[in-house]
């Protein structure tokens, strides 16, 4: 049997200490505590068949606290970002990053190797009218699709089920009156991921919800978020056939420390349910995931 990997990417998810500030003690994310047995907290350690669960570094070696650019460079390249810059980066990726997200790539490592891969996430026309505008910048992994290739998601495949939007339930979308889009569950969502999921041996899926409303410090708003998030997880989960890998893990600490609101030198989750488990074993860094799923 082919191997097919749902890849799901949470901004800003770090393993933190109990509190009142660390929302992913406030009786959150009930389908996860299922699977590993308790809150996602610093220390937890899980290794069982087809299901792991470890904390990995994210620091990358280098002196400061982990920025986006540079960890999701690191984690979709297996190349280590920072040490190339010799600092970290926040937001995008800048010009020595893309040359390595144009040469390692994830998804391009995959179709090089004879395989399908794809990006899950839709986007909307305005999206590349402001980069041309010079008003945003290609994120990590915009920069990983371009890299290989790979034909973008739009409104019309995220109406047809084709699609899930960063935000899981399109409410982003809905607020803002984007024409044709209502809202979805999170469950349908997932469900759609797993579908999705069985055509390509690694689908990509990027949620930078935690790390947005990390940044805001408020933790009723981080529990219902990372509910949404567990609940999107649950439908992708409870949806994929035995033989698809679901692979949970992050850029750095954030949401699980809301006493200020920046990012943290927390390890991140590495969760793994699938045959794929077994062989993330030994992975102690971000920068060990790409090629232990290439």
């Amino acid at each position: 049997m082919e191997e097919h990997i749902i890849f799901i990417f949470l901004d800003g998810v770090g393993l933190g200490d109990p509190g009142e500030k660390n929302p992913l003690v406030h009786d959150s994310m009930p389908f996860i505590r299922e699977q590993v047995g308790g809150d996602l907290l610093k220390g937890r350690d899980l290794r069982r068949p087809r299901l792991l669960l470890k904390g990995i570094d994210a620091t990358l070696d280098v002196r400061g606290i982990p920025q986006s650019a540079t960890g999701q460079t690191s984690l979709f390249t297996g190349q280590n970002a920072a040490k190339i810059l010799g600092y970290h980066l926040p937001a995008f990726p800048n010009e020595p990053l893309i040359e390595v997200i144009n040469e390692c790539s994830i998804l391009k490592r995959v179709i090089d190797k004879g395989g399908t891969a794809t990006f899950a996430n839709a986007y909307t026309e305005n999206y590349f009218k402001r980069v041309e505008q010079g008003t945003l910048s290609y994120s990590a992994t915009t920069l990983c699709v371009l890299a290989a290739q790979l034909p973008f998601r739009f409104m019309p495949d995220l109406m047809r089920g084709e699609a899930v939007y960063w935000d899981v339930t399109n409410k982003h979308l809905f607020q803002n009156e984007v024409a044709g889009v209502s809202l979805v569950s999170p469950y349908l969502a997932g469900r759609r991921l797993s579908r999705l999921g069985l055509r390509y041996n690694l689908i990509l899926f990027e949620s930078f919800l935690p790390d947005l409303i990390g940044h805001r410090k408020n933790v009723a708003q981080a529990v219902e978020i990372l509910n949404t998030l567990d609940l999107f997880i649950r439908g992708a989960c409870e949806n994929k056939e035995d033989h698809v890998s679901v692979l949970i893990t992050s850029d750095h600490g954030n949401i699980e420390d809301l006493s200020t609101g920046a990012h943290t030198l927390n390890k991140v989750p590495l969760l793994v349910l699938g045959p794929l488990a077994e062989r993330m074993v030994d992975v102690a860094s971000i920068t060990e995931v790409a090629e232990k799923v290439v």
